[in-house]
């Protein structure tokens, strides 16, 4: 007896039968003692298996739902580096089975997040499984294999690994040549709060998506949008905290002088200033930001005080928020007088 000699094999019809999950991989059967060749027989044309992907077997002769295709997609892509063997589903002794350096990206998994604008799973032809870029695999039946550099952390969705939102939206979208496609997964990411727009362009950018034209339209509707909603949580901010209401929408000038800048809210009695940072991560960055950085600091010497928020602090901690601009309405009191500025309308 060898060490890969298995030490009481399983009859046939108990795997088959074995719990909702009917799909496993040849080295998962060869560990139950099922054969190669007792494998190539049972997925015989008309057999009472199925060979659903290279080295995943599917124990039933019907279709195979969703959730056996996700995790077959996952077993073909989850292989032990070198070895070509792929990695058995709760091995490590977790529940949760364990498909290390692979995730459901794309469609398929914004779906699994939860949208409403994507294709239920079933009608999807191939299911975007995202793995290392060195890793050798090729796309087949229906696993669409993507590469990346670097894999995002996935979250756990209904026991899968899944991209991040912001990161399954860019691989779907380098699919996707429909702009109305693209503009409803846009907004649907950002109105259902899944994730930020800023999130969103830097993995278009990362993705060297930007440069196609019914992309960039999107990505402007969908910084619009972003602003709105943010605007909107400001505003909540504003009334639900007790803070004094400031004027909304302004440009600030010297009596006189040159242009200041514009402001989302001002208070002119404090002196504070409040700017949503809006900014999305594409090539210009540093240029936006030395602005932003530029016109802050001439404020500042002017005396004014300048509260920067982004649109995922207003979305992720509001009260925290309200608290910075409360603090620095109150300190005012201990500060010298601001310069005169003349306030006018956007």
């Amino acid at each position: 007896m060898t060490h890969n000699t298995p030490l009481s094999p399983r009859p046939l019809h108990d795997l088959s039968g074995r719990g909702r999950l009917r799909v496993m991989t040849v080295a998962q059967l060869r560990s139950h003692g099922v054969t190669t060749s007792e494998t190539n027989e049972q997925c015989r044309p008309g057999g009472p298996w199925q060979q659903l992907l290279p080295g995943v077997v599917l124990l039933h002769p019907g279709p195979p739902t969703s959730e056996e295709r996700l995790h077959a997609v996952l077993m073909y892509a989850a292989r032990e580096r070198g070895t070509g063997v792929p990695a058995q589903p709760g091995a490590s002794g977790g529940h949760a089975p364990a498909y290390p350096d692979a995730m459901i990206t794309g469609l398929a998994a914004l779906t699994l997040h939860g949208f409403s604008s994507t294709p239920p799973l079933p009608s999807l032809d191939a299911i975007d499984v995202l793995v290392p870029r060195l890793r050798r695999l090729r796309s087949t039946g229906c696993a669409r294999i993507v590469r990346s550099a670097a894999l995002p952390a996935p979250e756990q969705v209904t026991g899968l690994p899944v991209a991040p939102v912001a990161r399954a939206l860019a691989d779907a979208v380098a699919g996707l040549a429909d702009a109305g496609t693209v503009r409803r997964l846009m907004t649907e990411a950002v109105r259902g709060a899944h994730c930020e727009p800023a999130a969103v362009v830097r993995e278009l950018n990362q993705a060297r998506l930007l440069s196609r034209p019914h992309v960039v339209d999107a990505v402007d509707s969908l910084l619009a949008e972003g602003r709105v909603i943010a605007e909107d949580r400001l505003y909540r901010m504003v009334r639900e905290y007790g803070l004094p209401d400031p004027v909304w929408n302004v440009d600030l000038r010297l009596p006189g002088g040159p242009y200041l800048g514009g402001l989302d809210a001002y208070w002119p009695d404090q002196a504070v200033a409040l700017e949503l940072d809006t900014r999305a991560p594409r090539q210009d960055d540093d240029a936006l930001w030395s602005e932003y950085a530029r016109k802050r600091e001439h404020l500042e010497r002017l005396g004014i005080t300048v509260v920067h928020i982004t649109p995922r602090k207003l979305r992720d901690s509001l009260e925290q928020q309200a608290t910075v601009v409360r603090t620095a309405l109150m300190a005012s009191a201990d500060r010298d007088p601001a310069a005169y500025v003349v306030v006018l309308p956007r």
